[in-house]
């Protein structure tokens, strides 16, 4: 269960319309950060302790670039709109170097190997998801109406 803070946390960012996912992975690293800190409530601890965080991220957990930098915006907001003290805009931390890991292409008989196994009743998702690179929820949330034979395109 959450500590309170965390609720009230996650219920100021509901207010204000955000994703669900959005609210649960900045409590995520909210809690990382107060955990992180000792258990110390953040209103107690500001720029300077937001730094180490965030250089530990880099240094000692070898965090890729976009988690280091979801962290970093997580406790932006936790400071700027949640606590109304705003972070200093030249935070000094040890920034991320590493690279996502790039994608696997397959070659063209790896694809048709991979269609040829696919059930029938999934072969049009699946190549559409291949062939036009829908997002899966995409795929499955598209309609008749989403499909443009005439111009032979998709609206998303």
């Amino acid at each position: 269960m959450a500590s309170p803070f965390l609720q009230a946390f996650a219920e100021h960012m509901r207010v204000r319309r955000y994703a669900k996912r959005t609210i649960q992975t900045y409590q995520y690293w909210v809690a990382n950060y107060i955990r992180f800190h000792g258990r110390q409530h953040p209103q107690h601890l500001h720029n300077a302790e937001v730094e180490q965080f965030l250089s530990y991220l880099a240094n000692h957990r070898q965090m890729a670039v976009k988690s280091q930098a979801t962290a970093m915006n997580a406790l932006v907001y936790l400071y700027r709109d949640f606590l109304l003290r705003p972070l200093s805009l030249e935070l000094n931390f040890v920034k991320s170097y590493h690279q996502s890991k790039l994608p696997v292409v397959l070659t063209s008989n790896e694809v048709a190997t991979l269609l040829n196994r696919v059930p029938k009743q999934h072969l049009l998702c699946v190549s559409l998801l291949y062939g036009s690179g829908l997002r899966l929820m995409e795929a499955l949330r598209l309609r008749v109406k989403d499909i443009d034979l005439d111009y032979c395109c998709i609206r998303v």
